[in-house]
């Protein structure tokens, strides 16, 4: 490629040119998945979105890839201090169903939901709950080099034994500790974590094991470290979560795969920014969030949110609200109609120039907002028409509208609406713009647009 892969690495919190670590073998890609309490919502598809894009383009440049994604379905507490309820159990109590059961409910939704957005599904999707053994044997192997301590409540990680704990999200340890206002507990430092839970004797719980230190369950962070060594080994090339995830979830992950192997997991961490909704950030524990089904219930198609969030960069955050929903509708309905009207031709060649140009962009760390607008303009360009349609599909790899599938919705034309277009078509050609005028805004008070092509025109329902 004539313009290098370049990525944001927040470790580094430098752009770096992107290598893999092994030429001869896929890019290795963890993300963090969901915890399967509750319905996922149009926040955190934003940052799956993101991750998706990343993955489009690794494969644009030629490189294959082993993508990996964990399901959170034990161990991931109300609070990230870990005390509270496990978030699982809470929603169990909420729902009425079995913590198992509501696991399979929310994942299975998560899946579909990711089809609906053309989000392509993980190579591996890793559970939490099967993975019990290689976080315990990963627990052990922390304990055994003098990472980890006993306490009455669990197993936890001494951030005191790593100088360099904290290091991505570039914590002020001592100012944490100067500056503690909440009661460690048996805990020896404010940042330490659990690795592992004992249940408590008082409660039963749903999802507990036994381990060499007491029945219980696995914290947290424990879940991605083990799996992604399992699946992607010691260290890879990428890891991705949200922006939330800097300041512990990632900072954890590192220090016990830095305890257990001395690795910081992977070469590159990159995190997408929060999707906010009324200047605040979209969450479940607020109690009101927008699922994709709530942007269904109003009529959207569900790639409208997908093209909504190509339009800004995955490292800024992005205000969500209805408007900018209905002005990237009618976007990506101009963009289906524009490829639907290019005649398919099997010999055309994607625009070589165009192509250079959207490889600039989005090597430049994804800057799908711009590799967008040049999308645009090779729909409008003064390409051959066939050659338009080639560049676009080949776009659409990286953009993953679905362009080529898309149908435009037949609806029967009345006959008033029929003579009030052949007037206006009669109209034009004879040059009386007036009346031509005149006639389109007559055909919109039915309902209908009327769009000049080449070769004649199109009539297309309004929207609404």
């Amino acid at each position: 490629m004539s313009s290098p892969l370049a990525l944001y690495d927040n470790y580094t919190r430098t752009l770096r040119a992107f290598e893999p670590l092994d030429p001869a073998g896929p890019v290795g890609l963890y993300t963090c998945g969901p915890t399967v309490y509750d319905y996922q919502h149009i926040g955190n598809f934003r940052t799956f979105l993101f991750e998706d894009v990343l993955k489009r383009v690794l494969r644009w440049n030629g490189f294959a890839v082993r993508h990996v994604m964990n399901i959170t379905d034990v161990g991931h507490l109300t609070s990230d201090a870990d005390t509270g309820e496990d978030k699982m159990e809470k929603g169990s109590r909420r729902t009425g169903k079995s913590a198992w059961d509501i696991a399979k409910l929310y994942t299975d939704d998560f899946l579909e939901q990711l089809d609906r957005l053309d989000i392509e599904r993980p190579t591996v999707l890793c559970r939490a709950t099967d993975h019990i053994a290689e976080q315990i044997a990963f627990i052990a192997d922390i304990e055994r080099n003098g990472y980890a301590y006993l306490t009455s409540d669990g197993v936890y990680f001494d951030t005191s034994k790593q100088d360099d704990y904290g290091y991505l999200a570039r914590l002020d340890i001592h100012g944490l500790e100067a500056g503690r206002r909440v009661d460690l507990g048996e805990k020896r430092h404010a940042t330490d974590f659990a690795l592992w839970k004992f249940s408590k004797p008082e409660e039963k719980r749903q999802m507990e094991w036994d381990s060499p230190w007491g029945r219980g369950f696995p914290g947290w962070h424990i879940e991605c470290s083990a799996m992604a060594q399992k699946y992607l080994g010691d260290y890879f090339d990428i890891h991705c979560g949200g922006e939330d995830h800097i300041p512990v979830h990632h900072t954890n992950e590192i220090a016990q795969t830095q305890a257990r192997v001395g690795t910081r997991l992977a070469n590159f961490w990159m995190h997408g920014y929060f999707l906010l909704m009324n200047d605040a950030k979209m969450a479940k524990s607020a109690g009101e969030f927008l699922r994709v089904q709530s942007l269904m219930a109003r009529g959207y198609d569900p790639l409208v949110y997908r093209y909504l969030c190509l339009t800004a960069h995955y490292r800024t955050q992005m205000s969500f609200s209805w408007e900018a929903m209905d002005a990237a509708a009618t976007a990506l309905d101009r963009m289906r109609n524009g490829f639907f009207a290019l005649p398919a031709d099997p010999t055309a060649q994607p625009d070589a120039a165009y192509l250079a140009r959207f490889t600039a962009e989005i090597n430049d760390d994804l800057n799908v907002p711009r590799a967008l607008a040049v999308a645009w303009e090779a729909l409008r360009g003064d390409r051959p028409a066939a050659v338009k349609r080639a560049t676009l599909l080949r776009f659409d790899d990286v953009l993953g509208l679905r362009l080529a599938p898309w149908q435009p919705v037949q609806h029967e034309i009345p006959a008033e609406v029929t003579a009030l277009a052949e007037a206006r078509a009669t109209a034009r050609q004879a040059k009386q713009w007036a009346d031509a005028d005149r006639l389109r805004a007559q055909l919109a008070t039915l309902g209908w647009e009327m769009e000049d092509q080449p070769t004649g025109y199109r009539l297309k329902k309004r929207a609404g």
